[in-house]
């Protein structure tokens, strides 16, 4: 079993958790949460939300 990364938020996914969307284009897209899936859906960036794990590492905590 493989641990998966989550698309929107770059946090860790446990085998058998999550769910799994396929765009138009063919292009996979993991989700760890209900949470991340929706948002990814209206169109917002992982980047720009505090809460996701790749907006911390970019900022490096610097909020």
């Amino acid at each position: 079993m493989e641990w998966k990364t989550c698309s929107f938020c770059e946090g860790e996914i446990e085998p058998g958790c999550g769910k799994k969307y396929v765009k138009k284009d063919g292009s996979v897209m993991h989700f760890c949460s209900s949470k991340c899936e929706k948002n990814f859906k209206l169109g917002r960036v992982g980047r720009r939300l505090r809460w996701t794990n790749i907006f911390r590492r970019i900022t490096k905590g610097q909020q």
